[in-house]
C-alpha cells in the first residue's frame, strides 16, 4: 500500500512538471534543463539553481513559480531557451545499466523490477556479457516506452536548434565554473563572482555529494557511482561496441566524441 501511494505521488508530480514544461515555461520564466537520462542533468540543475537563487524542485511536486525545472524532453521552439545536458552515450549506457538494474538511494524497487523483467538477464553482475543486449534495450523498448526518443535522436534535435544551449557532461567535469557561466550568459542571467562560482562548484562536487550518501556495494551501487568520463572502456566488449556503433555511432561523431569508427575495433595498443 505504501509503495502504491508513493507511485501515485510520483505520477502527480510528473504530471505537474509536464504541464509546467509545456504550458508555463515562458509565463513563469522557467530555467528548463533537459537531458537523456543519466547525462548529469540533476547535477547541473543543482549548480544553476544555486547560481540563479532559484528553487530546484527535485523529486518533489513543483510549485507554480519561477524555478529550475529538469526533465527528459526533446527541445521545441515553443519552450524558448533551453539547456540540454549531453554526455557520451556509451558512458550513459554503463551508468544506466547500474542505475536501472540495481537498487540505490534514488530509484525504487518497483523500477528495478520493471527493468529487470524487460531485460531478463541470468546474472546481472555480468555487465560485460549483458551490455550488448542492454544497449539494444536502451535504443529500443526503453526509448519507445519511457522517453519517446533515443540518445541519438536527442543529440540530433539539440544540435539543430538555436534556442538550445548544449552543456557537455565532460566539460562540466573538466571546468564546471566555465560551463556554468556560459549557460548563464546564454540564459541572460547574471554570472556570480569567481569566488561564488568556486563555492557553488565545491558544494556540488561529486566528492562532496558522494560523501553524504549511504555506503554502496556491488549489489547496490550508489546513484552517484563514479562520476567520470570514459568508463565505458572498462565494460564494453567488441560486441557492445558494434551494437552501439549501429545505433549511435553517427551521433557520437556529430557531437564530437569520435572522429571516425576506429573506436569500434581498436588496435591492440589503442
Amino acid at each position: 500500500m505504501k509503495e502504491n501511494r508513493s507511485r501515485s505521488a510520483i505520477r502527480i508530480a510528473a504530471f505537474k512538471r509536464l504541464a509546467m514544461w509545456h504550458v508555463m515555461a515562458k509565463p513563469l520564466n522557467l530555467v528548463l534543463v533537459t537531458e537523456f537520462p543519466k547525462a548529469g542533468g540533476s547535477w547541473f540543475c543543482q549548480m544553476i539553481a544555486e547560481a540563479t537563487a532559484l528553487p530546484f524542485p527535485r523529486n518533489v511536486t513543483p510549485h507554480m513559480e519561477s524555478c529550475v525545472l529538469h526533465g527528459h524532453h526533446l527541445p521545441r521552439l515553443r519552450f524558448g531557451k533551453t539547456i540540454a545536458v549531453v554526455r557520451d552515450g556509451r558512458d550513459i549506457a554503463v551508468s544506466a545499466y547500474f542505475h536501472f538494474l540495481f537498487e540505490n538511494e534514488r530509484n525504487s524497487p518497483f523500477s528495478v523490477r520493471r527493468h529487470r523483467a524487460r531485460c531478463g538477464f541470468d546474472n546481472y553482475m555480468d555487465v560485460r556479457t549483458n551490455l550488448p543486449a542492454f544497449i539494444e534495450y536502451l535504443f529500443g523498448s526503453y526509448a519507445r516506452e519511457r522517453t519517446g526518443f533515443t540518445w541519438s535522436e536527442f543529440g540530433r534535435a539539440c544540435r539543430q536548434m538555436e534556442s538550445v544551449h548544449i552543456v557537455r557532461y565532460e566539460d562540466l567535469l573538466a571546468d564546471p565554473a566555465k560551463a556554468l557561466g556560459e549557460a548563464l550568459v546564454f540564459l541572460g542571467r547574471a554570472v556570480p563572482s569567481a569566488e561564488s562560482m568556486a563555492a557553488i562548484v565545491d558544494s556540488y562536487s561529486f566528492v562532496t555529494q558522494r560523501a553524504a550518501l549511504p555506503s554502496a556495494s556491488a549489489e547496490s551501487p550508489s546513484f552517484l557511482r563514479r562520476g567520470v568520463a570514459g568508463d565505458w572502456r572498462n565494460h564494453f566488449t567488441e560486441e557492445a561496441r558494434l551494437v552501439f556503433a549501429r545505433h549511435g555511432g553517427a551521433e557520437l561523431e556529430a557531437l564530437g566524441y569520435e572522429v571516425d569508427r576506429s573506436w569500434v575495433r581498436p588496435t591492440a595498443d589503442a
